[in-house]
């Protein structure tokens, strides 16, 4: 047994969409575990790796690699049909190169639950819909806590399968026909889809508590990858515009198994800028062109529903915040390549309201809608940093803006994103 732990938590810092999933694909190498441990299909995390694109919804970002474990945790919700879509996108390529083992604690996302949430989310009108991807995640989260969900262990018995879907699907067609008018679903169209789903999962369950365990136990490598991000966590985030899992560092502890002792460092991935998909507060959202500049040079879709991204500039009591919700020990600054040519960067830097300046993060969701940021703004730069190797390769302006997040961040930035590819990433002592 190993007295060294090495395992190391990545947090998305912002609203999602940071880039996660390049950081995870360049630290790969030197990983043995990847394990994802909240969320479900709702994530989108794009690899390019030699010019491949590869987006991954519900697979850790570690199966490009061959010989590495990648683990799906008891904090899921997953999407059978999601799942066998992707191993079986990946098998046809070749490019299935891990270990996979999936949680049987983890909880499954029924087509019910993705009726439900496209229903609840018409039912909500204008103006109080949340944007959710309406991949049934809510829902499915829904009946985890309330006791009336099924997990992975259950579609691997048809027995146990049959019985406890009969008063969970009764329940849902009580919901469908009286509140929402719709027609119920017949059983037998829920059940054999399901059925089917846990023999094709069947092969891949395995206890990841305790695999998780021996890896830590062993000194291997391990990778907790978040999806989403802190300011859309349940508890902590901006709700109700938030997911429906906790996204913050805390969650990889309930996700998974692991203990937290077992961590040792926690990355925080922050886009230079800053996006959010869907609905809700985004207090330095910039709808002029500048917002237009950065979603068009940042390729701003989101990866699992196509929709543009809402663009604006960072935001620093935001990320403090987040710095010191996850205990962040070091950064990964990604897409600073989309500020080339943009002239001045504005950074918010503290927020008015009613004529009182704010410097540090509103923990109250109204207070969030009435806010107006205060920005300062440092200089640009014109020169193309994409095929930069070295932080002395950069201009002048944009080690300037490294060196300034830096210092008002109080945490050290170790990785620098400068183009899409694998590659073209500035290490800096990670």
């Amino acid at each position: 047994m190993s007295s060294k732990k090495n395992v190391d938590l990545l947090v998305g810092a912002q609203w999602g969409d940071e880039g996660k999933g390049k950081v995870v694909d360049m630290l790969g190498s030197d990983v043995d575990v990847f394990v994802r441990f909240q969320g479900g299909a709702n994530a989108g995390h794009t690899v390019i790796s030699d010019g491949q694109k590869v987006v991954f919804h519900l697979l850790p970002s570690g199966m490009l690699y061959p010989g590495k474990l990648c683990v799906l945790g008891n904090g899921l919700v997953i999407d059978p049909e999601q799942f066998l879509n992707e191993t079986g996108e990946l098998f046809a390529k070749g490019q299935d190169r891990a270990r996979l083992a999936v949680s049987p604690h983890a909880h499954v996302v029924m087509p019910y639950h993705k009726m439900l949430d496209k229903l609840q989310e018409e039912a909500r009108g204008k103006g109080r819909k949340i944007g959710t991807t309406g991949r049934g995640i809510g829902p499915c989260y829904v009946d985890k806590y309330s006791r009336s969900g099924l997990r992975v262990e259950d579609l691997l018995d048809a027995d146990v399968l049959r019985e406890r879907l009969t008063y969970i699907l009764d329940e849902k067609n009580q919901i469908f026909t009286k509140l929402y008018n719709q027609k119920p679903l017949p059983f037998d169209e829920i059940y054999e889809p399901a059925r089917k789903w846990g023999e094709a999962l069947a092969p891949y369950v395995d206890d990841t508590r305790a695999l998780l365990r021996k890896a830590v136990d062993d000194g291997q490598h391990i990778l907790l990858e978040g999806a989403q991000a802190a300011l859309l966590d349940i508890d902590h985030g901006t709700y109700p515009y938030v997911t429906s899992s906790s996204t913050s560092a805390a969650g990889a502890f309930t996700g998974t198994g692991l203990a937290p002792n077992d961590l040792t460092r926690v990355i925080a991935v922050v886009k230079a800028y800053t996006t959010r998909v869907g609905e809700g507060p985004f207090p330095t959202e910039d709808f002029g062109e500048d917002g237009e500049k950065l979603r068009a040079n940042g390729g701003e879709f989101g990866a699992t529903t196509g929709r543009p991204r809402r663009c604006g500039w960072l935001d620093v009591p935001a990320l403090k915040y987040s710095m010191e919700l996850n205990g962040a020990t070091v950064i990964a600054l990604t897409k600073l390549d989309v500020l080339t040519g943009m002239g001045g960067i504005k950074v918010c830097v503290a927020y008015e309201r009613d004529g009182e300046k704010l410097t540090t993060w509103p923990n109250d969701t109204r207070s969030l809608s009435e806010i107006q940021p205060v920005y300062e703004t440092l200089p640009g730069w014109d020169d193309d940093i994409t095929n930069c190797k070295t932080f002395e390769e950069l201009p002048a302006n944009a080690q300037a803006y490294v060196k300034y997040i830096e210092k008002v961040l109080n945490v050290p930035v170790g990785l620098i994103g400068v183009g899409a590819d694998r590659n073209q990433t500035i290490n800096r002592g990670m």
